[in-house]
């Protein structure tokens, strides 16, 4: 019996194909990743999908392809199924590597292939993540500005070069850093929400507020919601949002 019971279909009639939670592997470099695709009830191949990519945090890297579901939007697709009407990709990352390098190849990949296989629409690929996830959510959005149509980073941070350490006091910067401009006017045509949690201990809530702030100086389309009296798990409310799949899937990808 799997020990993870969660993770088989969530139902299939013979004329339908499988959904739920479906076991996928890529190859990079000659190294195999195992990783999982989420397809909603009801999909159907008669149709293109919007495609969600969902970077997970550190606590979750590995090798067992299962681990990134348990924490962050996995758990949200369990709980409101009916809420996320569209197919989740979910690479895993090596433990101890962050989304960057060949992290961000396999991740790039493993959303190639799921548009591939499972009729996605590229005017419709979403990119999200959670704590060092959302560290990734920023770089790859950075490295290719146009693949995706709107972003969604939780308690995570700016990862980009030339960036410096930002001071854990919020009235202690009075400008925003070059950098975070410099990523700013990079996407600033990207629809993007970003969530904090006001007593995060791991990445403190600066790393968000300045790229808020970043973000409106330039003009760009950006939302904003902190939780008061919230630690690192930000990721549990906020894709709880019963708003944000709404707000997310209303974008397409500008030509």
């Amino acid at each position: 019996m799997s020990p993870w019971p969660e993770l088989r279909s969530l139902g299939r009639r013979d004329s339908m194909p499988e959904t739920g939670f479906l076991a996928r592997t890529a190859t990079l470099a000659a190294t195999t990743y195992r990783y999982q695709i989420y397809l909603p009830p009801g999909f159907t191949p008669d149709r293109l999908w919007p495609v969600i990519l969902f970077l997970h945090g550190a606590g979750e890297g590995g090798s067992d392809g299962l681990q990134q579901t348990r924490v962050g939007l996995g758990p949200a697709l369990r709980r409101f199924p009916e809420r996320f009407p569209a197919v989740v990709v979910f690479p895993q990352s090596r433990r101890g590597h962050p989304w960057r390098g060949p992290m961000a190849e396999l991740a790039l990949h493993t959303l190639e292939q799921a548009i591939r296989e499972f009729h996605g629409d590229p005017n419709r690929l979403y990119l999200t993540g959670v704590s060092m996830g959302g560290y990734g959510t920023w770089r790859l959005a950075l490295e290719d500005p146009h693949r995706f149509a709107a972003l969604v980073p939780i308690c995570g941070g700016l990862d980009a070069p030339g960036r410096r350490t930002l001071p854990r006091n919020p009235g202690a910067a009075s400008s925003v850093p070059e950098p975070f401009l410099e990523a700013a006017r990079h996407l600033r045509h990207v629809p993007t929400w970003i969530f904090h949690g006001e007593e995060d201990t791991i990445i403190p809530v600066e790393e968000s507020r300045i790229m808020v702030q970043a973000l409106r100086e330039v003009g760009a389309p950006v939302r904003y919601t902190e939780y008061p009296e919230v630690e690192h798990d930000s990721w549990d409310p906020a894709y709880a949002e019963q708003e944000l799949m709404p707000w997310l899937l209303s974008h397409v990808r500008a030509p």
